[in-house]
């Protein structure tokens, strides 16, 4: 068994013991919600990829590579330079979000 507390609105709080109160199985309703989470993080990766691919292609360098020069002081700070690197950092965030929860 599993005590969670939630700090939610009253309104909140009712919707949620009403979706609870009609899900056959709870384990496959929290499994549903982790499964969610999951595919938005890795729907979130790709797009960020498809970002910071195309900084790549503009500037001609892997981004691992910039972001090296960046957090270096090597880079100017352009608003294309905090957009890649704020992407980077996104990236490397909801990576590890993924792997918490995969």
């Amino acid at each position: 068994m599993f005590n969670l507390q939630l700090h939610i609105s009253p309104k909140t709080e009712q919707r949620l013991k009403a979706i609870l109160a009609h899900a056959q199985d709870q384990e496959t309703f929290a499994q549903n919600i982790i499964s969610y989470q999951i595919a938005e993080l890795q729907k979130g990766i790709v797009n960020i990829r498809l970002d910071l691919k195309k900084f790549e292609e503009k500037y001609k360098q892997p981004t691992e590579e910039f972001y090296q020069q960046y957090t270096q002081g090597q880079t100017d700070d352009s608003e294309d330079s905090m957009l890649w690197a704020g992407l980077y950092e996104m990236l490397r965030d909801n990576e590890s979000k993924l792997r918490e929860l995969a």
